[in-house]
This record gives C-alpha cells, structure tokens and sequence, in this order.
C-alpha cells in the first residue's frame, strides 16, 4: 500500500473516532444530566428541607459530568491536530 493512502485511511479512520468522542460523549453527558437533575427536582418536591445540602451536591456533579465531557474533546482535539498514529507512517 502506498505511503499517502496509508495515511489518508489513518486521518479517516480517525475522524470518525473523533466524531463517535465527542458525540457518545455529549449524549452521555447530556443523559447523564438530564436524569440527575430530575432525580433532583423529584427529591427537593417530596422534602424540600433537604433542597441546600442536595443542591452542592448536584452543582459538583454538574462539574464532573462536564469535566468528563470536556476530556474527551480535548482527546479528540489532540487526535485532529496532533495526531500521534500519522508519526508512525511517516
């Protein structure tokens, strides 16, 4: 197989890999979130004394859902522009 072509199947196959990061990752994170957040919402309608302690709790979850989700793009944006495969070709 010729050198270009191996690395334009290795840029294609990795982007594709980028598409299914960021998009599994978003819609895990969103899922994620969504559900949480209703759990919530449900918890502070049956004792809404507990609403203060459950809402720090909630808040640094938001963060980790979100931190997760930021992980991945930044892998994804590694691979798009740095992409350590294409080294082993050249």
């Amino acid at each position: 197989m010729e050198k270009m072509q191996l690395m334009a199947m290795i840029q294609a196959y990795t982007s594709i890999g980028i598409g299914l990061m960021i998009g599994l990752g978003a819609a895990g994170a969103c899922i994620g979130i969504g559900i949480m957040c209703s759990k919530f919402l449900e918890a502070g309608a049956r004792q809404p004394e507990l609403i203060p302690a459950l809402q720090a709790k909630v808040f640094l979850l938001l963060g980790l859902i979100d931190a997760s989700f930021i992980i991945g793009v930044g892998l994804a944006m590694l691979f798009a522009f740095g992409n350590p495969l294409l080294a082993v070709v050249s």
